[in-house]
């Protein structure tokens, strides 16, 4: 059966307890009043979420013999050799994986592109962003130099959600020029107050290394994006 990928609660419960007692089995419920346990926890957050971000498979009682190891100064178990033989080896299988995904995401987003642009009211540039006005505003459009406060919601062609202000309660402010590709050509479409629908082909969003963990590679992208206003240079939050 296949290993859970990162049990936080399993990884975090090792390195807090009993100060340098790493167990995963027995062991109270860390204290987390005091501040080494706020810190210990936060750390191990960190470090969960690091290794959760890069899709590593961990073996939650190896990882804990191995903190135990090194903070009580104990002969480690593997030596150099084999602990690099074995990461290389690891490292190896996630790009493997990672290929394997992002040759699936070709396909799947050249057919989803293929059946977007059919669908009423789909304008298709040259650089292949597909989009389709929700809302037409009757303010100006941006330039490349101006930055813009929006509302936006992304989605992966499957419809899971990997980012949204809306979700937040709170307008993104950028440059024009300092997102994504596809981006920066269909902000300068839209007007002030417009609500466009954006398709975006992977060349012109993260491309071949996506953006993990929420955006896997070669992933065509769906936003909803409403440009609120431009913004004057006094008004830009710093």
């Amino acid at each position: 059966m296949k290993q859970q990928l990162i049990s936080l609660e399993k990884i975090i419960t090792s390195v807090v307890c009993g100060g340098l007692l790493f167990t995963i089995t027995a062991c109270d419920k860390p204290n987390l009043t005091q501040d080494k346990g706020k810190y210990s926890y936060s750390i191990g957050v960190q470090v969960a979420r690091n290794m959760k971000q890069q899709q590593i498979d961990i073996d939650a009682k190896a990882f804990s013999a191995a903190l135990e190891d090194v903070m009580t100064d104990k002969q480690l178990r593997l030596s150099d050799q084999e602990r690099d033989q074995a990461l290389r080896k690891m490292s190896e299988g996630l790009q493997a994986k990672s290929a394997v995904v992002a040759q699936e995401n070709i396909k799947k987003g050249v057919e989803y592109l293929e059946e977007n642009k059919k669908k009423d009211g789909v304008k298709v540039t040259e650089s292949g962003l597909q989009y389709k006005v929700i809302t037409e505003g009757a303010g100006s459009k941006p330039k490349s130099e101006d930055t813009v406060e929006v509302h936006y919601r992304g989605t992966l062609i499957d419809g899971k959600e990997f980012d949204s202000s809306y979700s937040r309660n709170q307008p993104a402010q950028f440059p024009v020029k300092a997102v994504i590709s596809g981006w920066t050509e269909a902000l300068q479409l839209m007007k002030e107050s417009s609500k466009y629908q954006l398709v975006i082909p992977a060349n012109i969003a993260y491309g071949e290394r996506g953006s993990p963990p929420s955006i896997p590679p070669n992933s065509v992208l769906v936003f909803e994006v409403e440009l609120l206003k431009i913004l004057k240079k006094e008004a830009v939050k710093r």
